[in-house]
């Protein structure tokens, strides 16, 4: 079951609700107990390994990739 974010009409809150994707329309406000919930627009998250620097993610910065391919051969 997918976790959506719902903002309650009632007290103004947001919240994460794990719910089925197909019938979300009886779901109630876990701090009021309303159900004027209106869905929210949610992005996703991307995860990365972390070890990139400003200069490699940019296409910056030099890169050492082994062999002349780069033409930068000693």
């Amino acid at each position: 079951m997918p976790i959506y974010e719902f903002h309650c009409e009632q007290c103004n809150r947001d919240s994460e609700i794990l719910v089925r994707s197909s019938d979300w329309s009886d779901t109630k406000c876990p701090h009021c107990g309303s159900s004027k919930l209106a869905k929210k627009f949610s992005t996703f998250a991307a995860a990365g390994s972390g070890n990139a620097s400003p200069a490699s993610a940019t296409g910056g910065g030099h890169v050492h990739r082994g062999g002349c391919c780069g033409g930068h051969c000693h």
